[in-house]
């Protein structure tokens, strides 16, 4: 059976259209492009159950277009696409937690963000909050007025085992994007990237705000789609412990606190091997 992913997408103008169908341009998407929020509406209500994702472009109207998906109690996998990196959202999330945000900087890896949109999405709970109001819901919150949000997964679980045979396809990656296939300078600023989000996964995670979960996720999210091996990771932990504890000895503080963050690394490699798992097609 031929396997494709079912794609409705909000713009705000044909110049951006145009991008999209060059990014979507594949067998493995069927996607159905609107201008306007009147038909992009109609055709989700007209068609919810056959949609695999949405993608709406950051737009100044952007937060009405969420009130009225919220409205209507439409939830579904979903790709924000923002024109500029320093737009991207600093709230945990705008429409629901499932969300992936994606830059017009980062088109090459346009088409893991809807795959991850939709992982992401398969794995939601619900719980107490309201769609589109991300005040303190925690990373694995969905709006509880998000109507049959069980049955949607359910639904679109079944799919993808019927086109594939097996749960793995909203894994598929790109070598391209490997990171030992990056240039030398990209490559370097992921690291860099990696090393900052671990960091700031290690200061929160005995926190009780919520976040790190949502921290968790992301970073185990881009060493998988980036081909990064458990070593690597470690790496990344001892560094960043080798730099608390000189910091400890200086401030004249014990370091033996820094044992309790082999759990932070336990947890990350736990999130990353089922990922790695997850991705091999079963039989």
């Amino acid at each position: 059976m031929r396997y494709y992913l079912a794609i409705t997408a909000l713009t705000n103008s044909s110049e951006s259209t145009e991008v999209l169908c060059k990014i979507l341009d594949t067998a493995r998407y069927q996607t159905q492009y609107y201008e306007t929020l009147e038909s992009f509406l109609a055709a989700i209500q007209q068609n919810q159950q056959e949609i695999d994702c949405l993608i709406i472009q950051e737009d100044p109207l952007l937060e009405h277009v969420i009130e009225q998906l919220s409205t209507a109690n439409i939830i579904l996998p979903a790709v924000i696409w923002c024109s500029r990196s320093q737009n991207l959202p600093k709230k945990p999330w705008i429409y629901h937690a499932a969300e992936v945000i994606a830059s017009e900087h980062d088109l090459e890896s346009f088409r893991r963000s809807i795959d991850r949109a939709i992982n992401n999405f398969l794995y939601l709970t619900p719980i107490s909050s309201n769609l589109g109001q991300a005040n303190v819901a925690p990373a694995s919150a969905v709006p509880s007025n998000a109507v049959n949000l069980l049955e949607q997964q359910k639904r679109l679980t079944d799919k993808l085992k019927e086109r594939l045979g097996y749960l793995g396809v909203y894994y598929k990656r790109e070598p391209k994007l490997f990171l030992r296939n990056l240039p030398a300078e990209d490559r370097q600023a992921l690291l860099q990237e990696l090393r900052s989000e671990y960091r700031e996964i290690v200061l929160a995670y005995f926190a009780e705000d919520g976040t790190v979960n949502m921290r968790v996720d992301r970073f185990v999210e881009q060493a998988f789609f980036a081909d990064m091996s458990v070593s690597q990771i470690v790496e990344i932990h001892m560094e960043l412990m080798d730099a608390l504890a000189t910091q400890l000895k200086l401030e004249g503080r014990s370091e033996e606190i820094l044992l309790d963050y082999r759990l932070t690394l336990i947890d990350i490699i736990a999130h990353l091997c089922e990922m790695y798992r997850r991705s091999i097609p079963r039989e």
